[in-house]
């Protein structure tokens, strides 16, 4: 059995993903911390969860969810790992974020992998990585059809979509993944987003206004 810890965090208001099992064992999916103090909040929380993290990845690689990668890497010797189409979009992250006026360093060099139609174990429960893109060009998405929840980055939120005005974004790329990705999934299963709230595939077949 795994439990998801969710913390909110940068200027953005990004969802960090803790995926941890009955040991205490973590798998960090997005890490967004931004500044110093963000980097405690996330210190303290993993020791207060007695929580060791194992394993660094990343549903896409926008800045917001990158700007926590160095800490994971030189405090607990974690490799991002991205999808190969979304490896122009991670080396783009610090420029990016200078235009956006934000601080951030040279990212360390990821582990290009994740790939579309794979999977991968942790402990005793399997995740599908579900290749979603149309946000960005490799985003991807890591589904436990066996505890019925999906860690959908930013392709899917309560009542809304992804944004695609960026480099590498298409709207019509976009909808087809989340309709043959997302939609494809029973209707219980519980969709954890980049932003904002929970939601569940099925509310989101019935009342998502871009669906």
């Amino acid at each position: 059995m795994t439990h998801v810890h969710q913390l909110t965090f940068g200027p953005f208001g990004e969802n960090t993903y803790l995926i941890s099992d009955e040991d205490g064992n973590t798998i960090v999916i997005d890490p967004g911390m931004y500044d110093a103090q963000e980097n405690a909040r996330m210190f303290e929380y993993l020791n207060s969860q007695k929580l060791t993290p194992v394993r660094l990845i990343l549903t896409h690689a926008h800045l917001d969810h990158v700007f926590g990668v160095n800490w994971f890497h030189s405090q607990y010797g974690l490799t991002p790992e991205v999808n190969a189409k979304d490896k122009v979009v991670y080396d783009s992250a610090q420029a990016v974020a200078m235009q956006y006026g934000l601080q951030m360093d040279k990212l360390v060099a990821p582990e290009v992998g994740l790939a579309a139609e794979s999977s991968f174990r942790f402990g005793d429960v399997t995740f599908e990585i579900r290749f979603a893109p149309g946000h960005s060009p490799g985003s991807v998405c890591f589904y436990n059809s066996a505890e019925n929840y999906v860690i959908a980055g930013d392709v899917l939120f309560q009542g809304s979509i992804g944004r695609t005005d960026l480099p590498g974004g298409d709207m019509d790329t976009l909808l087809s993944s989340i309709r043959s990705q997302l939609l494809t999934m029973p209707d219980e299963v519980i969709v954890y987003s980049g932003h904002g709230p929970l939601t569940t595939v099925g509310q989101e077949r019935v009342s998502n206004p871009y669906l």
